[in-house]
This record gives C-alpha cells, structure tokens and sequence, in this order.
C-alpha cells in the first residue's frame, strides 16, 4: 500500500449487466477514518440514498462518470465502462495518487497508477463508496427515463432483464435506451419467456 498521505480513489461502476441505459462510474475519495457497510448491492434503496447523502457531504472529492447506450454500441461493454471510470476520474477535483478498481480488470490510466481489488466493493470503504454513489446516480437516471418512456419497468428494474422487463421489449420492440448492440443477448431472452 502506498504511504498514508496518498490520496486514494475508489471506482466502482454499475448497469454493465443491464439491457438498457447507460454504464455509470464513480470515483470516491474518503477521510482516512471513513468506515462505510458493504456494497451497494447489498443495501436496500433506502439505505443506500441515506448513505449517498453521506458520503457526497463527508467524502473529501467524489464524481461521476457515464458512458453511453452509443459508446456501449460503438466500443463494447468493457471499454465503455472503462471510459466511464476514466471520465469520473477526470471529475475529480483532487488527483489521487493511486486508484482503487473493483474488479480483475482496468484500462490504465495514463497518469494515475491502479490496483484492481475483487470484491474490492466487499473490502474497501473508497470503492464500497462508489459502488453506492454509482447505483443511486444510475437508479435516478433510470427513473427519469422510466417518465420518458413508460412501459418498460425501468422504476422498478432499472433496465435489467427482469421478466417484466423482456416481457416489454416483446410487446412494445427496442427504445433508443436498449442496448441494440446486445441485440442477440435480447433475442435470445425474450425467446426465452
């Protein structure tokens, strides 16, 4: 580990997984002395809104980076999401000296060095912290789309291929939020209803 006066970032991202909307990243750097629960996943929405309200105000610098349905289509599913990563690196005001990355895998950074930490979200409180930030910026996200669009499910599923979800898709085709680059994935689960 590098010495304590290192500014470590945390960055995490969420939707890889999801058949519509964008992938979104958060970098998170916290106070020394910052303890935060697990992963987002493990929180109930509640919790995690109270704890993005926490961790927006206590954190010494935070951002948000997304990358979108197009950049999904246009570079893939992993070098999207690490172009959202890059971007809410960018976001930040402060430039840590190393980056704390969920996961096995990262495009590097061309100034900052890494460290990539599975279920780092589980063992490290600056990631844990961008997991939920990312999962409560991508939920809103995925809300106001839900307005713009009815019929999906997207309040309830946030673009995930819940039944409900694929059983949309069937009766009203691909928004211009779906992932069409996930076309065969798409065919394939809705086939499957």
């Amino acid at each position: 580990m590098p010495p304590s006066h290192y500014l470590i970032a945390g960055c995490d991202e969420v939707g890889r997984g999801c058949l519509a909307g964008p992938v979104v990243a958060a970098a998170v750097i916290l106070p020394k002395t910052q303890l935060l629960p697990k992963d987002s996943k493990q929180l109930t929405a509640k919790q995690r809104l109270t704890l993005d309200a926490i961790i927006r105000e206590e954190a010494i610098d935070w951002a948000i980076g997304l990358a979108s349905v197009q950049e999904i289509a246009q570079y893939n599913i992993s070098e999207a999401t690490y172009l959202a990563m890059h971007r809410a690196v960018a976001q930040l005001h402060l430039a840590p000296a190393l980056l704390l990355v969920d996961g096995k895998y990262f495009r590097a950074h061309p100034t900052i060095k890494h460290q990539c930490v599975v279920r780092g979200d589980e063992q490290v409180s600056a990631i844990a912290a961008a997991s939920i930030l990312a999962k409560v910026y991508r939920d809103k996200y995925m809300q106001e789309l839900a307005q713009e669009i009815p019929g999906y499910d997207w309040e309830h599923n946030k673009g995930y291929p819940t039944l409900a979800h694929r059983a949309a898709i069937n009766k009203l085709g691909l928004s211009i939020h779906h992932r069409k680059s996930y076309r065969r994935a798409l065919a394939q689960l809705c086939l499957e209803l």
